[in-house]
């Protein structure tokens, strides 16, 4: 059976760390998730899932994030029950995160924090939806990447087979690798 759970998301409020009697760190967190899709006004909702972590894990995560970071987590989800004070049963589902990884620059993080906002163009969140991993370098929301649509005819490149703006390529049978 597999219960695994990978997330990419930003933080709505810094992670808080307590310690348990045992003396084991654990850190909650709500992670934010957009959806994929946008509703009928055209505005992308989000998620907000409920996270902790445990142990040495738990004690970084609260020393280099924030609110808003941008962060990614992998781990499996939880459900858990107690009796509240009122006697009340009270469910709870949780991701209980083992890793973690920092998706934005020091400096592209402090940047959206002096100027207090998001770059919600940027629909990506440094995440390859390619090869479902994390990027090893986290795409940057201060200097876009060069615009790499069609090939301009001006392409004097002889040797590349997309130069021609879209029209037909003429290829053998010679060619096809089956």
């Amino acid at each position: 059976m597999i219960n695994r759970v990978v997330l990419i998301g930003r933080l709505t409020r810094d992670a808080e760390l307590r310690y348990t009697s045992g003396g084991a760190a654990v850190a909650s967190f709500t992670l934010a998730v957009n959806r994929q899709f946008t509703n009928r006004n055209g505005e992308r909702e989000a998620d907000f899932i409920n996270c902790v972590m445990w142990r040495k894990s738990a004690e970084n995560f609260t020393n280099f994030t924030h609110k808003g970071s941008l962060v990614g987590i992998e781990g499996r989800i939880q459900t858990r029950n107690y009796d509240n004070a009122e006697g009340q049963r009270v469910y709870v589902t949780e991701v209980v995160a083992d890793n973690f990884s920092l998706l934005e620059s020091r400096s592209a993080d402090e940047h959206r924090q002096s100027t207090g906002g998001y770059n919600n163009n940027n629909q990506s969140n440094g995440f390859s939806s390619s090869n479902n991993a994390f990027n090893s370098a986290p795409q940057s929301t201060t200097n876009p990447a060069p615009n790499n649509g069609p090939a301009s005819s001006a392409n004097s490149n002889p040797n590349d087979p997309f130069a021609n703006n879209g029209e037909s390529i003429d290829i053998s049978d010679d060619d096809l690798p089956f």
